[in-house]
């Protein structure tokens, strides 16, 4: 038996009484253009501790360098990165969430069931580097900011997508089953 086609870009929806898992539909994280000026910075502090290794003043000494190196490295560089890196979304075939958090983790969750609408606010930056901030509002929770999503059109896509397919799910399973058909005569 072959799979069923979609005709006009539907997206496909499982056989009625079937079980539809959830899968994970998309996984990312903010654009990491945020994270240039930390490259900035780490390169100045590799170029000023080559320049200043050897031909400091009397008073200081090179592990007085490095030190410092090595403070504005962690505070300027490895935190911003380590807090981007925390901070993912995951699109679900049944729901959006965001994740975050270093030390204590935080979790937010919007179901496709109850369908939401998709707010896009792109700024000049993000238009240059094809991102963009969506903001998904279902009217009664606080609205899901995605803030510097790349590929937002596609991302996008892929929301109303998912919030359709779920929509249609939601709608034939709250319908009463058929009866059974009534038994073939018997010649």
């Amino acid at each position: 038996m072959t799979q069923p086609i979609s005709y006009g870009g539907r997206p496909l929806t499982p056989a009625p009484g079937a079980p539809t898992p959830e899968l994970r539909v998309a996984r990312f994280r903010g654009h990491a253009r945020r994270l240039v000026w930390s490259a900035l910075v780490l390169i100045a502090v590799a170029g000023a501790c080559g320049y200043f290794y050897g031909n400091l003043p009397s008073p200081a000494e090179d592990w007085m360098l490095f030190a410092a190196a090595g403070v504005v490295v962690l505070l300027l560089v490895v935190l911003p990165f380590l807090t981007w890196f925390a901070h993912i979304y995951t699109i679900t075939t049944r729901r959006v969430v965001e994740r975050s958090g270093i030390l204590a983790a935080r979790r937010r969750e919007l179901a496709h069931v109850r369908g939401y609408t998709i707010q896009v606010r792109r700024g000049i930056l993000q238009r240059m580097w094809g991102a963009g901030t969506l903001t998904l509002t279902n009217g009664v929770d606080a609205p899901l900011r995605l803030v510097d999503v790349p590929s937002v059109d596609l991302v996008q896509e892929a929301l109303i997508d998912q919030v359709e397919v779920n929509q249609i799910l939601a709608h034939r399973d709250a319908q009463p089953p058929l009866p059974p058909p009534p038994p073939a005569p018997v010649r």
